[in-house]
């Protein structure tokens, strides 16, 4: 069940983002007036592939996956979401519709604004208009990246890499809890659910992680980063 809550008020939030930063008093204070709040649990949806798109969402807390579902029903996840990070913005000024599906995979807290008050912002603040497309840029970059590095490297190489990014780039440490199942790696990384277990087994083998159930411990990350660099 969709829970909605206030949970901040957008000037002390200590969640803001960087690009938050450069709007005024007056415009904090349009956007803490308008904003909805809303708390996922872990699983919901948030939007869906073909909903029209009406709101900017800013994920305050929780972490999110972004996916589209194939015509055989599997899905296939683009990206996934952390705390500070603008979902959807690859598609929120060039189409009507979200052209991917939105899940939280944490417990999350989703902030929507109408979009016509951000595209307001756009036209009458130059330096949060070029901040706003900077982050364009490098989500465009990012979600580019993570399929050259996925797309390049065999199997032992594309689980190194969604390990990595766990560790190094989501919770900044080496002992965590994976949010995602098996089988949702394997929808990350395009590979079979039987062929992600069958590697990690192998990683935990070889002594690089330490797993319970799904708790994992990277016991070797030099090792893990050069099955990374080598594909």
């Amino acid at each position: 069940m969709e829970l909605s809550r206030k949970v901040s008020n957008c000037k002390e939030c200590i969640y803001r983002s960087w690009a938050f930063k450069n709007l005024s008093a007056e415009e904090l204070k349009i956007i803490n007036d308008k904003k909805n709040e809303r708390f996922y649990r872990k699983g919901e949806k948030i939007c869906l592939e073909g909903e029209k798109i009406n709101s900017f969402m800013y994920l305050q807390n929780g972490l999110v996956k972004l996916y589209k579902t194939e015509i055989n029903s599997r899905e296939h996840i683009i990206s996934i979401a952390k705390p500070k990070d603008f979902i959807g913005l690859l598609s929120i000024f060039s189409n009507t519709k979200h052209i991917y599906s939105t899940s939280a995979i944490e417990d999350s807290i989703v902030c929507f604004v109408d979009l016509e008050i951000i595209k307001n912002f756009i036209k009458t603040n130059g330096i949060f208009a070029l901040d706003f497309f900077e982050k364009i840029s490098a989500v465009s970059d990012s979600v580019l990246k993570t399929r050259i590095d996925i797309n390049t490297r065999q199997l032992r190489g594309r689980i190194a890499y969604i390990l990595l990014l766990f560790a190094k780039h989501i919770y900044n440490s080496e002992k965590f809890s994976l949010p995602v199942s098996r089988k949702e790696v394997a929808e990350l990384i395009d590979m079979s659910t039987e062929n992600v277990i069958r590697v990690l087994s192998e990683f935990r083998k070889d002594e690089l992680i330490q797993i319970e159930g799904k708790s994992i411990e990277i016991m070797d990350i030099k090792r893990l980063e050069k099955i990374y660099e080598l594909g």
